[in-house]
């Protein structure tokens, strides 16, 4: 059962919403979850991690390519979709820096089934350890609702710390959308915590610009 206050919570994203408005940025800003632990050991406890699907976009610039053999390739640029085929990785020559360009300018990348198979070959372990590997994409996929998924996903991820950040909306979505998209990421959260909500010190979300608030 959940213990978050739907008042609370529509109260705090009424609050900053109102903020950003009476202060306007030049850019979208991020709706961040701030996440304190409690009666939890990292180095005993084991770290938990896990991928949830939320209703909206998360960020509003969310980029994604398609690494792509001739069927996708096709798919993504009738889609207006970034895309890359296996030529354009050779061309990389596995060199590291390139690799390194190529990661930090995406968010996330799909390839074609053909194409996942070659990344190592084509690209060295660049990606992975940049955390981003391509996801599998096939030809029965829906392309397009395969890259408003990878835009809604939220990764929690257990590592030293007992305080953990996730971007669970933007300004752009309404005050309701915020709000699903909130609730979601934290009983998500409280499913992956060895003791659910009695691992939970605190819950706080912010924009980008602004101050936290409370919500737990």
């Amino acid at each position: 059962m959940s213990k978050l206050s739907s008042s609370a919570l529509r109260d705090a994203v009424r609050e900053m919403i109102k903020e950003s408005q009476e202060k306007k940025r030049k850019f979208v800003e991020t709706v961040e979850l701030q996440v304190g632990l409690k009666n939890y050991d990292p180095a005993k406890d084991k770290r938990f991690s896990g991928v949830v699907k939320l209703t909206n976009p998360t960020k509003h610039k969310y980029n994604v390519c398609v690494l792509g053999d001739a069927f996708h390739m096709e798919q993504a640029q009738k889609n207006n979709i970034p895309c890359m085929d296996t030529e354009a990785l050779k061309n990389l020559n596995k060199n590291k820096k390139l690799v390194k360009k190529l990661a930090a300018k995406y968010n996330s990348f799909l390839a074609s089934e053909v194409v996942v198979r070659q990344i190592a070959r084509l690209l060295g372990p660049g990606l992975n350890k940049a955390g981003k590997f391509p996801s599998p994409l096939q030809h029965n996929d829906d392309m397009v609702a395969k890259v408003h998924e990878l835009k809604c996903q939220v990764k929690f991820q257990m590592k030293k710390s007992l305080c953990l950040g996730v971007a669970v909306a933007n300004l752009t979505l309404s005050e309701q959308q915020i709000i699903e998209n909130t609730e979601r990421a934290i009983n998500f959260l409280v499913s992956l915590l060895k003791k659910n909500w009695q691992n939970v010190k605190s819950l706080n979300i912010k924009t980008t610009m602004g101050k936290p608030k409370r919500i737990f």
